[in-house]
């Protein structure tokens, strides 16, 4: 029996969706806004059903809000990955490749890290339990018009592969080497993957860091991730941008 025949009975009213070019269905999705508590319920019954929760984001009439793509066949596996690898990676194109060094000195906004890749920040101490932010964040987002999604992944950095996401495709076109990286935020910040949309990811944050000197090193980290964030933004350089996620308990990013 396939995942999407074994649908539990409480479901409420939706569709399966499936990949612009056809194909099996990848993932559920509800017709209505989620409400507050929508996202958590079906979190907390994840271990059973083996469905992870998504709230997709800026869905327009039946459009498919992900990205979804049948033929995107370069995505490789979340395991293939190793965080600090593929960050620094990232890190050495955008500050070596990709950035005008002269610029970027009469900027400063690399200050005080500098260009060169200060490596991953060990994992910081959790303000409370993981889902009790997942839950809260959650909440928040349903403020919008927000649908319910429902993917089989084992969490919610995996449901970014299984769904073949393409958001930061401009970037880095395999998914998994950012689903690796939010694998890996899970175990050092508490993170969890709550709400997504075709080129946006909003997680929950359970151990944000609480000094400049911890967000500056986070922030390098986010810089790597999606430079946008800081390129795109009124936080363009590194110590405005630390002290916006300093002590905050969900990252947004947008890949443009």
């Amino acid at each position: 029996m396939t995942w999407y025949e074994a649908l539990p009975p409480d479901i409420p009213g939706g569709r399966l969706m499936k990949p612009y070019n056809g194909g099996t269905p990848v993932y559920w999705l509800s017709s209505h806004p989620a409400a507050a508590g929508d996202w958590s319920r079906w979190r907390a019954q994840h271990h059973r059903t083996g469905l992870w929760p998504l709230l997709a984001l800026h869905v327009e009439g039946d459009n498919e809000p992900f990205g979804v793509d049948a033929e995107y066949d370069r995505i490789t596996t979340v395991e293939q990955h190793d965080s600090g690898v593929v960050l620094a990676e990232w890190w050495q194109g955008i500050t070596e490749d990709d950035l005008d060094q002269e610029a970027a000195a009469n900027l400063g906004y690399l200050d005080p890290v500098g260009a060169r890749w200060p490596g991953l920040i060990p994992a910081l101490d959790r303000q409370g339990p993981v889902e009790h932010f997942a839950d809260q964040y959650a909440d928040m987002l349903c403020t919008g018009q927000a649908r319910l999604a429902l993917v089989p992944a084992t969490d919610g950095a995996h449901a970014l592969t299984e769904i073949s996401w393409t958001g930061p495709l401009n970037h880095d076109n395999d998914t998994a080497r950012f689903a690796a990286v939010a694998r890996d935020w899970q175990h050092r910040f508490g993170a969890t993957v709550v709400g997504l949309s075709f080129d946006t990811l909003h997680l929950s944050i359970a151990a944000p860091p609480v000094t400049l000197d911890l967000a500056l090193q986070v922030t390098a980290e986010h810089f790597a991730f999606c430079p946008d964030n800081i390129w795109q933004s009124h936080t363009d350089t590194f110590p405005q941008y630390a002290e916006a996620i300093m002590g905050l308990n969900c990252w947004s990013f947008w890949w443009d």
